[in-house]
């Protein structure tokens, strides 16, 4: 039940994890701190606030990931990204992207620790049901595609 399946396009999950980092700084880079606050649109996130929301993930999947490892079959609680995004003010874009870097960084160094068997750990999701953690990994990655793909639209790169 991934709704960002349809971006891995049969692309493996943790090479596009890699890559974002890049990607995303690539996009980004050269913008002022003036322009990441500007709204993109009528009732979107601006830059800063996506950055933001990208951190924010990377955090929630942090604790999944070494939840599924922990306790297979772990119960994760579900979040809201709207209410979490009330607070997104208190966040610089330079701050929101040197979380989400830092995060990544960590998350991708506990994936070089798991192993095959553990890819199949499962956990369950209040409304998404259960799903082992090769799933998370593309939803990961499936997210990062959607972000990156509506980032290059709205700078026109």
């Amino acid at each position: 039940m991934n709704p960002y399946a349809g971006y891995l396009d049969g692309r493996e999950p943790v090479v596009i994890l890699r890559a974002t980092p890049a990607a995303l700084q690539q996009l980004i880079g050269g913008m002022t701190a003036e322009q990441m606050d500007e709204p993109t649109a009528p009732g979107k996130w601006s830059v800063r606030e996506i950055l933001a929301h990208l951190a924010d993930c990377e955090l929630v999947w942090a604790c999944r990931i070494r939840q599924s490892l922990e306790t297979p079959g772990a119960h994760v609680a579900a979040w809201d990204q709207d209410v979490w995004a009330t607070r997104y003010a208190a966040y610089s874009a330079e701050l929101a992207l040197r979380t989400f870097l830092t995060l990544r960084e960590w998350n991708l160094a506990v994936l070089t620790t798991v192993t095959g068997s553990e890819m199949s750990n499962l956990l369950t999701h209040p409304e998404r049901g259960t799903f082992p953690l090769t799933e998370l990994l593309e939803m990961m990655a499936g997210h990062d595609l959607n972000h990156l793909v509506r980032l290059r639209e709205l700078l026109g790169a």
